[in-house]
């Protein structure tokens, strides 16, 4: 019932010819030399020194970003608190108002 069917190949119409077949030759290769040693290549990137100069800088850029990442993830901690408060002031406001209601009825 569920059984794939599975396609036939189209027969070719018009003149089918045969492929041409070339004889092969047999050819004797002589054995190749040995691979003369290659010399190890020299790095061709030069190799990084760090001077103190070099490490003070590298030092005082690692500090300056984490102050900045620091000081974005600390300001947005604090818009989150800010919003906070104002929404539950907010809902305070809203409930002082509805049991203003509920005794005056």
């Amino acid at each position: 019932m569920l059984r794939p069917k599975i396609p036939t190949m189209p027969t070719p119409t018009g003149i089918v010819t045969p492929p041409a077949v070339e004889p092969t030759a047999i050819v004797q290769h002589t054995p190749a030399p040995a691979p003369v040693p290659v010399a190890p290549a020299t790095p061709t990137r030069p190799t990084v020194q760090l001077t103190p100069g070099t490490a003070l800088a590298l030092v005082g850029g690692g500090t300056a970003v984490a102050l900045v990442v620091g000081a974005v993830l600390v300001s947005m901690l604090l818009a989150v608190a800010v919003t906070a408060a104002s929404v539950a002031v907010c809902a305070l406001v809203i409930r002082s108002l509805m049991s203003q209601q509920h005794k005056r009825r």
